[in-house]
C-alpha cells in the first residue's frame, strides 16, 4: 500500500470512531489487531486484542468517557502513520474534565490497522478518572 492510501485509511478510522460507525471500524482493522493504551488508574489503559478487543474497548470507552477527540497532523513511513491530535473530554464517573495532547503510532497493513500504540496524557486521564474521597457522592 502507498503511504497516502495508509494515511487515507488512518482518516477514515478517525472519521469511523467521530461516527461512532462500529461496523466501519471492524472492517479497517485487522482481525489481530492490537491496541495498546498506556496507563493505570484510567478505564481504557489496558492491551486489546482482536475484533472483541476492540469492542470491548469501545464499549468501555462510550460507559466511562465523554470525549472529543480532533487529528492534527498525519506523519507517514512505510507501514506506519503517526497522528498528533487533541482530545477534550469528561471522565462521567466522576465528572472531571481533561485535556489530552496525544500521539497514535499505528501501523497499516494491507489496508487494515494491524497495530495502535497511544502516547497519551495518562497523568491528565488518571487525575480526571480519580475520585475525590473530600467531594460527596
Amino acid at each position: 500500500m502507498s503511504i497516502e492510501k495508509n494515511i487515507q485509511t488512518v482518516k477514515d478510522f478517525f472519521a469511523a470512531i467521530g461516527r461512532g460507525d462500529r461496523e466501519a471500524l471492524l472492517a479497517l482493522v485487522a482481525e489481530d489487531i492490537e491496541w495498546i493504551i498506556p496507563g493505570e488508574d484510567w478505564p481504557l489503559a489496558g492491551t486489546r486484542h482482536g475484533h472483541a478487543g476492540l469492542a470491548d474497548l469501545l464499549e468501555t470507552a462510550s460507559k466511562s468517557i465523554e470525549t472529543s477527540t480532533e487529528p492534527r497532523e498525519f506523519v507517514a513511513q512505510g507501514d506506519r502513520v503517526l497522528v498528533v491530535g487533541f482530545a477534550r473530554g469528561k471522565i462521567k464517573a466522576t465528572n472531571k474534565t481533561f485535556e489530552d495532547d496525544w500521539i497514535f503510532a499505528i501501523t497499516v497493513r494491507d489496508g487494515r490497522l494491524t497495530n495502535i500504540r497511544e502516547y497519551v496524557d495518562t497523568q491528565a486521564l488518571a487525575r480526571a478518572s480519580q475520585i475525590d474521597a473530600s467531594e460527596p457522592g
